[in-house]
């Protein structure tokens, strides 16, 4: 065992699996692909172990774990809300509503980015949150699913990563030992120009009426759909957007039956997660949110939403009794699909943990903190690492938890410094990007179940853009290593974001006139 351990072999099998998945258009057998491969290096090719390993440490492992346990129950919650909101009607009311007051493409897209910041929370909120509420919308005006999923991925995680109030921001905060960790991440989020850009580049997008690479190609099959009168696109079983009947809707649906129990959700989940987080014991809204449990507070909000909801739709009389319980395993059939994506890359998460994949990335990194000559560049080197590791291993949380610590060792933990700033925001940055990018990403299948989006299409058709936004933010975190000063940087990084993009749209306008 110990050749595959603490190196690069550590990383293989989630090469493998994000590979295969690419290839084949085929995510759960990659998916399953990679963990017996990150089996079989662990047990040293010993068949018993190796499943001894694959399920019992890592499947079951991870199914026991509690905080994986409450994202689940989250979903499931989640879904049959979804499924409550369509069968009472309130998500056609809203879309009806929505196309007399949002009357173009780019209001819809807009209008869905908006939601997006405005929920930031959580990034597993946001996404099933803003793909429920948006999907009529942009359904409407001729939007595809995988650029639906594209605004409600890239308006999750990077949001959630510049939002002082969100669970993310609770979990750096625990990262850093011996220095304020809520003080650090707020000092932070002017350098996270990967976060910024991602807007900037989503208005852009909009604003401009343009895509590239193939989301362009998904925006004109959806217009040439929709032309022919075949709206309905053929949705992957990975999704749980399989073609079936569609379920009896109430006609006594208004929009207050989808907002009413949207805003019970937004509201109970802040309650719950300050509840774990000890506000009613004392603590701060802050401090609250700081110490929140994620998993457990979006469990209790989701959980008495649900219940308000029933309450408020049988007061209502849009559904009786029995068409609200009948609707409930229809919303946990409907998420299916995304719990065992989610199982399968939490164990292949397991399998490179074993591994030494943490170990191996943080040696990496430590060894070029080392290297004083070079600390200047050290921001962009952490971004690189932190993106090559969240796409690897489909964690952003993982990531900065690896790689924060060793950053702020490297300087001390010295607050004054403001290139450790910079190197931890390149850190967050970098961890999102590849979050952002990784087909095994929890928040990347989230918003593929949100949008109701085949998963590797919405993969293959965000990652250009994606990687386009890497690109200019790498160049930032260059220029910032040296300038240190994001009110010089940052605004550089959007100029060159806009410049890059004006300068794609005319390199594909000449392609195609040719």
């Amino acid at each position: 065992m110990e050749m595959f351990t603490n190196s690069f072999w550590a990383l293989v099998p989630a090469i493998i699996a994000i590979a295969l998945a690419l290839i084949t258009k085929e995510v759960y057998s990659s998916l399953f692909i990679g963990i017996v491969v990150g089996g079989l290096l662990y047990a040293n090719f010993s068949p018993v172990a190796t499943i001894e390993h694959v399920f019992v440490d890592g499947m079951i492992g991870q199914l026991s774990d509690p905080w994986n346990v409450g994202i689940l129950i989250f979903l499931v919650i989640l879904g049959a809300m979804v499924m409550l909101m369509n069968r009472a009607g309130g998500s056609a009311a809203f879309g009806r509503w929505a196309s007399t007051h949002v009357k173009t493409k780019v209001g819809a897209q807009v209008a869905t980015v908006a939601l997006g910041v405005l929920i930031f929370i959580d990034d597993y909120f946001n996404c099933l949150t803003v793909g429920s509420v948006m999907r009529p919308v942009t359904d409407k005006h001729g939007i595809s699913r995988a650029k639906l999923a594209y605004l409600i991925d890239a308006t999750a995680a990077p949001v959630c990563i510049i939002a002082p109030i969100s669970s993310w921001a609770a979990a750096v905060t625990g990262f850093v030992d011996g220095a304020n960790g809520l003080d650090l991440f707020v000092r932070a989020i002017p350098y996270n120009f990967y976060a910024f850009l991602t807007i900037i580049m989503m208005l852009v997008l909009a604003y401009a009426k343009f895509d590239y690479g193939p989301m362009k190609l998904a925006e004109m099959n959806e217009y040439l759909q929709k032309s022919d009168k075949a709206k309905e696109e053929p949705h992957s079983a990975m999704t749980g957007a399989e073609d079936q009947p569609n379920p009896p809707v109430s006609p006594k649906g208004k929009v207050i039956h989808l907002v009413l129990p949207i805003v019970a959700l937004i509201v109970c989940c802040v309650i719950g997660m300050i509840y774990t987080g000890g506000f009613f014991e004392g603590e701060s809204f802050v401090v609250a949110f700081s110490n929140s449990d994620a998993s457990v507070g979006l469990v209790y909000g989701s959980a008495v939403a649900l219940i308000l909801t029933v309450i408020f739709y049988l007061a209502t009389r849009v559904l009786n009794f029995k068409e609200c319980m009948n609707a409930i395993p229809e919303g946990f059939k409907s998420m299916v699909p995304a719990i065992l994506i989610l199982t399968f890359a939490w164990t292949l998460k397991a399998m490179t943990d074993s591994l030494g994949a943490a170990d191996y990335v943080g040696s990496l990194v430590e060894a070029v903190a080392d290297s004083h000559a070079i600390m200047s560049l050290l921001p962009a080197f952490v971004f690189l690492i932190g993106v090559l590791l969240a796409f690897a291993t489909g964690t952003s949380w993982g990531t900065f938890g690896i790689l924060i610590p060793i950053v702020a060792k490297a300087f001390g933990n010295n607050l004054d410094n403001e290139l450790m700033i910079i190197a931890i925001s390149a850190c967050m940055a970098g961890a999102v990007c590849g979050d952002h990018c990784s087909p095994i990403s929890d928040t990347t299948i989230m918003a593929s179940a949100g949008a109701q989006c085949d998963h590797v299409q919405h993969v293959s058709t965000q990652l250009p853009y994606a990687i386009t936004v890497a690109a200019v933010s790498l160049v930032a975190y260059v220029i910032s290593g040296f300038i240190r000063s994001w009110y010089i940087c940052m605004p550089i990084g959007i100029v060159l974001m806009i410049a890059t993009l004006f300068a794609i749209k005319a390199v594909t306008a000449k392609k195609a006139a040719a």
